[in-house]
């Protein structure tokens, strides 16, 4: 019974560790492609840059804030 409490343990601490990094890794990408989008728009738009900056830097807020989540979530579960 120690030994399946043991290795139980261990699974979830491996399972925590990888959903931080896949929820690191997935604020990468998207935070990647909000960038990468409001570089194309403002390339069509100059005159509307300002508006696109600031509607690109609160959806990369918004991202990283999901992406905290799920690292921190991760981490209690490598921790508890």
């Amino acid at each position: 019974m120690a030994l399946l409490t043991v290795l139980l343990d261990g699974v979830a601490a491996a399972g925590g560790a990888v959903g931080a990094g896949i929820a690191a890794i997935a604020a990468g990408i998207g935070v990647g492609n909000i960038g990468k989008s409001a570089l194309e728009s403002i390339a069509r738009q100059p005159e509307a840059a300002n508006d696109i900056r600031a509607n690109m830097i609160l959806a990369a807020a918004l991202v990283e804030g999901v992406a905290l989540f799920g690292v921190i979530a991760g981490l209690l579960a490598v921790v508890l």
